[in-house]
């Protein structure tokens, strides 16, 4: 059984998921105590609790009693099952992290899965569902996942009410992924997007992009849209692409804020990407680093900053793999990560 404290690190939900992801592909049983014990409030919430379930549901894990609050369980895990699931988190929890603790499971599966989630699928402190579309998924496929995502709902905090569908192929070989440089800037492209609210706001966003970015980098196509939601929402995301890679950052909005901050968040961000030498944000970095260490041979990452949260993945991911994964850079830093996955079975 593999031991895991859940205070490591940053100590947060991410050390949960990342530990359920690799007991369900080693199965490897798993013991986590001190769950978030670095949060406000600790143990299982409900977005924590449902990546849980769906962990087990995926595999038919025995999992000892886990409800809300809980600091610790035992999670055992057995074969993964492709076919049709759902999970309604039933808050605005976070849609995408539930949908990344199972996806790169269910690619080991024998059969295609069709995989349904209810929540949040626009909220703080996890990926957005166009960062996990238009960017994570990129990249997974170019290691090989077949997977598509479709929104039918979008949902925001505090209500959520989103809905998002996903369907997964079969692929048991993941390739190794090289990315280290970035080359010249291609485009900046996006969407300003509200939800039961005035269209006037998306455009205010809109053009606080245009006005702080436009006379730098090549803009095209930041669409005005407005979601499909039973709750009010507004958000503004922006992908930059450039010859060999891309940047993903994104930002909310909150009853109060002004259009014009939100939109400056998210170039704020995308301006201290540019300042680096990055190839890949610091969040894309920490998301992959676990899906590389199946790959069939080493990665090397070139990220704008590392961040905590990858210093944690790793120590996880060490703790139940052989992969070597070697940070060239203080934290903080921009740096190469290198991941060298080792043989191992995964038979339980």
């Amino acid at each position: 059984m593999i031991e895991i404290d859940g205070s490591i690190g940053e100590g947060g939900g991410q050390v949960l998921r990342s530990s359920l992801t690799l007991s369900v592909m080693t199965g490897q049983p798993l013991h986590i105590s001190n769950i978030r014990a670095k949060r406000k409030k600790p143990g299982l919430r409900a977005q924590h609790l449902q990546a849980v379930r769906a962990a087990s549901a995926i595999c038919g894990a025995s999992v000892s009693e886990a409800q809300i609050g809980s600091a610790e369980l035992i999670f055992d895990p057995g074969e993964i099952i492709g076919g049709k699931y759902h999970f309604d988190i039933g808050t605005a929890g976070s849609t995408s992290l539930v949908l990344q603790t199972i996806l790169l499971p269910l690619a080991r599966a024998k059969r295609a899965s069709t995989v349904t989630i209810t929540g949040g699928t626009h909220v703080q402190w996890s990926p957005c569902f166009h960062y996990l579309d238009w960017h994570w998924l990129l990249y997974l496929r170019q290691m090989g996942v077949e997977s598509e995502l479709v929104m039918d709902h979008a949902g925001f905090y505090p209500q959520g009410g989103g809905r998002i569908r996903a369907r997964i192929q079969p692929k048991e070989l993941l390739q190794p992924l090289n990315l280290t440089e970035r080359g010249a800037v291609r485009q900046i492209r996006g969407i300003s997007a509200t939800a039961n609210l005035p269209r006037d706001i998306a455009k205010r966003q809109r053009q606080r992009v245009v006005s702080r970015l436009g006379s730098k980098y090549p803009l095209n196509d930041i669409r005005i849209v407005q979601f499909p939601a039973r709750v009010k929402g507004t958000v503004i995301i922006l992908l930059a692409e450039f010859e060999y890679s891309q940047c993903c950052y994104f930002a909310l909005g909150a009853p109060g804020k002004r259009a014009d901050l939100v939109a400056d968040e998210v170039v704020d961000a995308i301006e201290e990407f540019m300042a680096s030498d990055g190839a890949i944000d610091q969040y894309l970095a920490d998301q992959i680093l676990l899906p590389l260490s199946f790959a069939d041979g080493p990665s090397r990452l070139h990220t704008s900053k590392i961040t905590q949260h990858l210093l944690t993945n790793a120590e996880v991911i060490q703790a139940f793999l052989p992969t070597e994964i070697k940070v060239h850079a203080q934290l903080g830093e921009s740096g190469i990560v290198e991941i060298i996955p080792r043989k191992i079975t995964t038979d339980k």
